[in-house]
């Protein structure tokens, strides 16, 4: 299914091999993904398309100012037919929700999806609706341009288990992308290669793959050095060890195999820290950046050294 699903993306997602990589990765980890990139590089065509690869509801909110929470989730109206109140349901309501330019909305508006993010409901006029499942929000945000936004707060940010950019295709490729949709769009042909529940069934067993206590014992070495090191006044939470462990584990289902190596938790560090650390003023004055610092904590962790990671008969 992952080959599968890694073919169909690239009928409309062109060069960008290793986002598709990430972003079935965080899908099959059961996570949500923040694409912070400039306009036109397909986040949202990417969304799109994952969406249909698996026959899933999907919906799209673009966010604005004006945009109110119940927007998203959903309102208690009275129907004057029925005499009684009814819960008219938000986009929230979905499989895969694409919150475009999501720090454009207010902070208020953006509160509205942590409940649906970490606890997979929503609460409206005090009554709790779950959210079925599967259930992905990919958010986008524009890292340019800041005049009408609001950044998003570090407690929302945790809540995306990777946060990562499509970027700009090369030349061959961009001149791919001319071409093939010259007349038509690709995706509009788009076709399904997999269903939810088997979706759902792969995502269950990322759980499952096992992790050798050494492992788990690099994870949080990793995480631990985030938060003594010198260039960093914010380090990793044990909610991003925990997120580091299942993008290590989704890594593993990704490459066939049934245990997680050093090298699916070295591949994992960035996109899954780089928005859980914050620099010093006086680091981000001498140019540092956050990759940098994560590549230099990873360099400067044991890596466990072991004749065989996978899990004893």
């Amino acid at each position: 299914m992952i080959e599968k699903l890694k073919e169909n993306l690239k009928k409309v997602i062109i060069g960008r091999d290793e986002s598709i990589d990430k972003i079935i990765v965080a899908t099959l980890s059961g996570g949500h993904v923040l694409l912070e990139d400039v306009p036109g590089t397909g986040k949202t065509t990417l969304a799109k398309a994952l969406a249909i690869s698996f026959s899933a509801d999907f919906k799209r909110v673009q966010f604005t100012p004006d945009l109110l929470p119940t927007d998203i989730t959903g309102i208690t109206i009275y129907d004057m037919k029925s005499e009684q109140f009814k819960v008219r349901f938000g986009p929230v309501f979905t499989n895969f929700l694409l919150a475009d330019e999501i720090n454009r909305g207010t902070p208020k508006t953006q509160s509205a999806l942590l409940e649906a993010m970490a606890e997979n409901k929503v609460t409206i006029d005090g009554v709790d609706y779950t959210i079925k499942q599967p259930f992905m929000v990919i958010a986008t945000e524009n890292p340019i341009e800041y005049e009408g936004t609001f950044p998003l707060p570090e407690a929302q940010l945790d809540r995306f288990i990777m946060r990562f950019s499509i970027g700009y295709p090369n030349r061959d490729d961009e001149k791919d992308i001319l071409l093939r949709k010259k007349e038509k769009f690709p995706i509009d042909n788009l076709e399904s290669v997999s269903n939810l529940d088997e979706l759902i069934k792969i995502q269950d067993s990322v759980k499952k793959v096992y992790v050798h206590p050494d492992i788990a014992g690099y994870i949080v070495d990793i995480t631990r050095a985030t938060r003594m090191h010198r260039e960093l006044y914010l380090g990793a939470s044990p909610r991003a060890s925990l997120f580091l462990m299942r993008v290590a584990q989704a890594w593993a289902v990704f490459s066939n195999r049934n245990f997680v190596l050093p090298d699916d938790v070295k591949k994992s560090v960035k996109d899954v820290l780089n928005h859980r650390v914050a620099l010093r003023a006086d680091a981000k004055l001498r140019g540092i950046k956050v990759d940098d610092v994560l590549n230099e904590v990873v360099k400067s962790v044991k890596v466990p050294v072991i004749e065989d990671f996978s899990k004893e008969a």
